[in-house]
């Protein structure tokens, strides 16, 4: 803890952001100022937001209401994220413990709590932290329901409900790895259905505030929407790993003719959906290519990255360091551990996931836990290797 919070201090005192800006400084400001969480304006209507996720956005809008919308908020928000930062070093060594020894999984945190990328998020206005957080504390309960079981109070599924509810709300892939981890719970770890049942229950209590007041908005039952922009982005006749944004003039005369309504999120992103439904039909082996060039963008490297500093030396090379070694553990670990592979199988989604979409390199954080602890294991292997050998 110790470490990471003081890296994470001096990274975000020499780079880290000083300014809510984009759809955050919108968001939050409409939130603020006319109590409607809101990035669209049509006049006087405010479009309810359906475009990005609404737990970052509530988080920096508690720190207003505490300490006031003032130029210093960005600061003070970024302090609770290199706590909250700090903290997941914490769950990430409470997590790799129950495979390696006290000593491995202490180097092993250490790593982590020193890591570039992940120091380096904690100072941006971002989601991530938080998200990584709510990630990595969600595995730890859930790879706890294996252990004494039977001891196991009702709290525990409650509160593996309520976590899955916000970090639904916080990332929408998140719901991919929530399907998983309770049909995988219940086939491998044995949870009964009557626990199973609970913690959808309470996933379902936890979301049922924002999905009522998508119901009361817009006259259907809706989390997230912005699936066909995000698509679109991955696949256009210019996408890269990165994806594209400029709109071409027949993609731009087709979303003016939107009408201007409650519903314009939703409809627009209709036609974005089409259009990356066409090109993917039209192109399927370029599409295809752009998959895999991103799947080993977020493993690896991109190697066409135009993002400003994107090959420093301090992310590049620990970057590659742990791609490296956690391919090798990835052939080696034992198959035969079912905690292992559920692990294994949220980083396998992770990854697809985000190889079917535009690709930010701040993505690869989330993958860095378990490529970190795949590390360990090639480590661990070299270690019995050469002990035997000398």
């Amino acid at each position: 803890f110790l470490f990471s919070a003081i890296s994470r201090i001096i990274i975000s005192y020499y780079y880290g952001d000083r300014n809510l800006e984009n759809e955050w400084a919108i968001l939050v400001g409409n939130l603020y100022n006319n109590n409607v969480l809101s990035m669209l304006r049509f006049g006087d209507l405010l479009v309810p937001n359906l475009w990005m996720p609404p737990i970052y956005a509530y988080f920096i809008y508690l720190h207003a209401l505490l300490f006031g919308m003032s130029e210093s908020l960005p600061i003070i928000v970024i302090s609770s994220q290199i706590i909250i930062s700090s903290l997941t070093t914490i769950v990430f060594y409470k997590i790799i413990i129950n495979f390696f020894t006290n000593k491995m999984s202490l180097y092993g945190s250490l790593l982590f709590s020193i890591f570039p990328l992940i120091v380096y998020s904690a100072s941006q206005i971002s989601s991530a932290t938080i998200y990584l957080f709510l990630l990595l504390f969600f595995i730890f309960q859930i790879l706890n329901l294996v252990k004494e079981q039977p001891n196991h109070s009702i709290w525990n599924y409650i509160t593996i409900g309520l976590i899955a509810g916000i970090l639904i709300l916080t990332r929408r892939d998140f719901i991919l790895i929530y399907f998983f981890s309770i049909i995988y719970s219940f086939i491998f770890f044995k949870i009964s259905l009557k626990k199973i049942l609970l913690i959808l229950l309470v996933t379902s209590i936890t979301i049922s505030p924002y999905l009522i007041r998508n119901y009361n908005s817009f006259d259907k039952i809706i989390v997230h929407s912005g699936l066909g922009y995000n698509l679109w982005k991955a696949y256009n006749t210019h996408a890269k790993v990165e994806g594209f944004y400029e709109k071409s003039d027949e993609l731009k005369s087709k979303i003016n003719l939107v009408k201007k309504d409650i519903n314009y999120r939703i409809n627009e992103d209709k036609i974005y959906l089409d259009e990356a439904k066409q090109f993917i039909m039209d192109n399927p082996k370029e599409s295809f290519a752009l998959f895999l060039k991103r799947l080993f963008s977020i493993f690896f490297i991109d190697l066409n990255s135009s993002q400003k500093n994107y090959y420093n030396f301090f992310h590049i090379i620990p970057n590659l360091i742990v791609a490296l070694l956690s391919f090798i553990g990835l052939i080696i670990y034992d198959k035969k551990n079912l905690r292992l592979n559920y692990l294994i199988l949220t980083m396998i989604i992770i990854l697809m996931v985000y190889a079917l979409f535009a690709l930010l390199p701040r993505y690869k954080i989330y993958v860095l836990p378990f490529q970190i602890l795949l590390s360990l294991k090639s480590i661990e292997f070299f270690i019995k290797k050469l002990s035997k050998n000398y």
